[in-house]
């Protein structure tokens, strides 16, 4: 069975929507994908078509990987950037709990 989206605008309390882009092929459970209008400099996308050649991507996938790649750093510098401040934020605790077993510690020596 095709599934099919139309993207529309709704037009009175009724719910009736005009449509305004053509209905595109879906698999159901994929998810949704939307359309996006980029510029690029010509010398960039130039380079783009090159290395998703080499890669055997179409240019598309080459710049949603992109994006996911660099929204996935951005992410993880977050979390190092909390996890720096969880650090510094206990570290007295730390440094109460080695100073209580310090002496343990020159035991084993």
């Amino acid at each position: 069975m095709d599934w099919y989206i139309i993207v529309g605008i709704p037009l009175d309390s009724g719910g009736f929507t005009m449509p305004v882009a053509r209905a595109r092929k879906t698999t159901p459970g994929a998810p949704r994908k939307e359309r996006v209008l980029i510029e690029f400099p010509a010398s960039l996308l130039k380079r783009a078509d090159q290395a998703a050649r080499e890669l055997s991507k179409n240019r598309s996938e080459l710049i949603r990987n992109a994006v996911e790649k660099m929204l996935a750093d951005i992410e993880a510098k977050k979390f190092e950037q909390k996890l720096a401040a969880a650090y510094a934020a206990n570290a007295p605790v730390g440094l109460e709990l080695a100073e209580d077993f310090a002496h343990i510690d020159r035991e084993g020596f």
